[in-house]
């Protein structure tokens, strides 16, 4: 599996910026969200709560890069 700690970092950057959006971060053909941006688009969007590996506390939840302006919609 891939070093996942610099686009976590450039996440966490981007985040920092704006606190207050919910950030779709696009990894490859998906829009990703995580920690408690993954715990709120689950519950307002309807996404299933995952993580990157079994067990693992960091939430995530993620669309479609096809999908997205139906989820950008709601």
């Amino acid at each position: 599996m891939a070093d996942l700690t610099p686009m976590m970092a450039q996440y966490r950057s981007a985040k920092a910026r704006h606190p207050e959006a919910l950030l779709f971060f696009r990894m490859g053909d998906f829009y990703e969200m995580f920690e408690e941006d993954a715990k709120t688009a689950s519950r307002v969007l309807g996404l299933t709560l995952t993580s990157r590996e079994q067990g693992e506390p960091d939430p995530m939840a993620g669309v479609p890069v096809r999908a997205v302006d139906t989820y950008l919609r709601r």
